[in-house]
């Protein structure tokens, strides 16, 4: 649906390309919550989301969303191994909001050209 997607390879290559945010030290988040936790918490919003724009979903649509969650998830894990349970900083946690808004935006784009 969109892992196997130019737009997911895309999206990889940008958080790649900020890893530099993850290495260094920078101003604790006041929300207290680690970057996996803020990760976790920001896609199933976005998920959750787009199941109840998508009311015309069938179920098998809403399983395969799952799994594809579930494998940006663990892809999220494997980049991110060394840093998930450090609290997250104010600037991971405006990137993790914006990352986690641009995969919104590609289940978005993949649904539409699904229901169609």
């Amino acid at each position: 649906m969109v892992t196997n997607k130019a737009g997911y390879e895309h999206l990889i290559e940008y958080l790649t390309d900020n890893l530099v945010l993850f290495e260094q030290k920078g101003q604790p988040s006041p929300c207290g919550r680690t970057v996996m936790e803020l990760i976790e918490e920001h896609i199933v919003n976005h998920i959750m989301n787009i199941c109840q724009q998508h009311q015309e979903l069938e179920p098998n649509h809403r399983s395969i969303i799952v799994r594809e969650v579930d494998g940006i998830v663990y892809d999220l894990e494997e980049i991110l191994s060394g840093v998930l349970e450090r609290p997250v900083t104010v600037d991971q946690e405006a990137f993790i909001g914006e990352f986690a808004g641009l995969i919104k935006n590609l289940f978005d784009s993949a649904i539409i050209e699904l229901l169609d």
